[in-house]
């Protein structure tokens, strides 16, 4: 995936902001919670992602996958997509928008509501 279908992905999800910090990385929040960092590599982002518990046990240890650093050694579930093979695009979307999906529910429900995330 590259920066630009990186960005544009993130960019198309619900309530979303972007920034660039931490060196250069390409932020996106929802309701000011990080949910994908993309960045450190020139040709094609490494994506670091919020996942479950379960998802990272499954994926820490895969080709081209690792916990994240600094936020997996704080005990916080996250994996990073650095080299191939790595996932798929199609796989890699698809944990993204589940982060941000986890993320919003960890937002209060009055920012949810005026973020029209989660309604039901």
């Amino acid at each position: 995936m590259t920066y630009d279908e990186y960005n544009a992905f993130c960019g198309g999800l619900p309530a979303t902001t972007y920034v660039v910090q931490w060196g250069g990385a390409h932020v996106w929040k929802v309701g000011g919670k990080v949910f994908a960092i993309g960045g450190w590599n020139k040709e094609a982002p490494a994506i670091t992602f919020k996942v479950s518990r379960f998802s990272f046990e499954l994926l820490k240890d895969q080709p081209g996958l690792c916990p994240a650093p600094y936020l997996a050694s704080r005990g916080m579930s996250w994996v990073q997509n650095y080299a191939e093979p790595g996932l798929s695009d199609k796989d890699l979307k698809d944990y993204i928008g589940e982060s941000h999906r986890t993320v919003s529910l960890g937002l209060s429900k009055k920012k949810q509501r005026e973020l029209c995330l989660n309604q039901t």
